[in-house]
């Protein structure tokens, strides 16, 4: 795919790279084909356990490409509201798949990660930033809604309300710093480094029973929709008890016995 690039570190692990770097890896039209094309293939590999998404260059994702001419676009007149909603859907459905992926997905944020880039972002499991990566919504400059791609549902998750709030409404950028003090990141990088630190964290995903890791991601986001701690915790004793018969956890504990020997 001349827009992404898909490597395998070791065959449990994918580095899913955008490969726009002179555009900072704005979404285009075939960029987000690409990206679907590839999102599907992933989500079919039963061996892959972990994805780490990333940009190329100095830039994760600069939001969508307004110089690149859109096919679904191009109707004008009563054509345009439904070509229009078609594309504005089809871009949207790429943090939706991330969301439903199996595998945990790192967002390593080595750069700008604006407009639909910050909303990819914040679609992740978890994200690392470099020591230059920058944040922003950006929708509402445009003279859109501040909400797109998904931010309205997962920035006020990550954020909380109030600061979710604040950079939607304002479109500020915020640097790496402040979204660490936001909770919008869990770790900073060294410059260089982001990657190489998100493939740490995978690694140590991949040490971990395949269900239990998948299965929490799943309690994870659906528990943040849970109606009551009953719910909560009904899903949870379903998950720990289906865990509990793959043979991991018998494995796990005649280990941790042999260590307290």
């Amino acid at each position: 795919m001349p827009n992404l690039e898909l490597t395998y570190p070791r065959p449990d692990i994918a580095v899913l790279t955008l490969t726009r770097p002179e555009k900072l890896n704005a979404l285009s039209y075939d960029l987000v084909e690409d990206l679907h094309a590839a999102l599907d293939g992933i989500r079919a590999n039963n061996e892959l356990r972990v994805v780490v998404l990333t940009g190329a260059g100095r830039g994760f994702c600069s939001g969508l490409d307004l110089t690149d001419p859109n096919p679904e676009n191009a109707g004008e007149g009563t054509e345009f509201p439904r070509s229009g909603m078609r594309w504005q859907e089809r871009i949207a459905e790429l943090t939706a798949k991330i969301h439903r992926l199996r595998q945990p997905v790192i967002a390593a944020v080595n750069g700008p990660a604006y407009g639909g880039g910050m909303g990819i972002a914040l679609a992740c499991d978890i994200r690392l930033a470099s020591e230059s990566a920058r944040f922003c919504t950006q929708f509402i400059k445009l003279g859109l809604g501040g909400c797109d791609i998904g931010v309205s549902y997962t920035l006020p998750r990550i954020v909380g309300a109030g600061p979710a709030f604040d950079l939607i409404l304002t479109a500020r950028a915020v640097d790496a710093d402040e979204a660490l003090r936001l909770g919008l990141v869990s770790r900073i990088s060294a410059e260089g480094a982001v990657v190489d630190d998100a493939l740490t964290i995978a690694e140590t995903l991949c040490g971990y029973g395949k269900f239990g890791v998948e299965s929490t991601k799943q309690v994870m986001w659906a528990n943040l929709d849970a109606s009551s701690l009953e719910s909560a915790l009904h899903l949870e004793n379903r998950s720990q008890i289906l865990a509990s018969t793959g043979g991991v956890m018998a494995g796990a504990t005649e280990a941790f016995r042999h260590r307290q020997r």
